[in-house]
């Protein structure tokens, strides 16, 4: 995949995830809101499920996050001319890999020695 493929592809990645993560970050804060509400009628069972539903926005708003953050960097490495590459190695990123994810960092061995 050439550089302008690349961030074309990731800008529309970056739009995308950056749309999710409005909509996460708004169903938690709605959660909250209904949490705070029923805790003030003082329905407890009510309020758990607020709760638990406000601790899956979150966690999915903070994968979100990471996302946007690995778009942000790759198109940071587009633009210094070191997309492509290993951040960690230096080692080139097989095509393959980076047609499955523009925004990979590592290559597949790292990425399994990394976890």
């Amino acid at each position: 995949m050439d550089n302008e493929e690349a961030r074309a592809r990731l800008l529309a990645e970056r739009d995308e995830v950056a749309g999710l993560l409005r909509g996460a970050e708004q169903a938690g804060q709605q959660d909250r809101e209904t949490e705070d509400e029923e805790a003030e009628t003082g329905d407890a069972a009510d309020a758990a499920q607020p709760l638990a539903a406000e601790g899956v926005d979150d966690s999915i708003a903070d994968g979100l996050r990471d996302r946007l953050a690995a778009i942000d960097r790759a198109l940071r490495r587009l633009d210094d001319g070191s997309y492509g590459r290993s951040v960690r190695s230096g080692v080139p990123i097989p095509a393959e890999r980076l047609d499955a994810d523009p925004a990979a960092e590592l290559t597949v061995e790292e990425a399994r020695a990394r976890s």
